[in-house]
């Protein structure tokens, strides 16, 4: 019997994290954003939703795109 494996987030709700976007993607350095919602792994990548400390703007991004802020 195969098992799946089990892929845990890094981050935590209410964590404080910077966003490191891929090129070409829209983004003001130096912004803090806040994890809002823990979302399913999506092509191979467990994913979040953040919400900007600033303007309340909020995006799904990649976990490898945070950081710990």
């Amino acid at each position: 019997m195969l098992r799946a494996t089990m892929t845990t987030h890094k981050f935590a709700v209410g964590e404080a994290v910077s966003f490191s976007p891929d090129k070409g993607q829209e983004h003001t350095g130096g912004e803090l954003f806040e994890i809002v919602r823990l979302l399913p792994e999506t092509r191979d990548a467990l994913q979040y939703r953040i919400k900007s400390q600033t303007n309340d703007h909020e995006r799904v991004v990649r976990e490898d795109q945070l950081a710990l802020a």
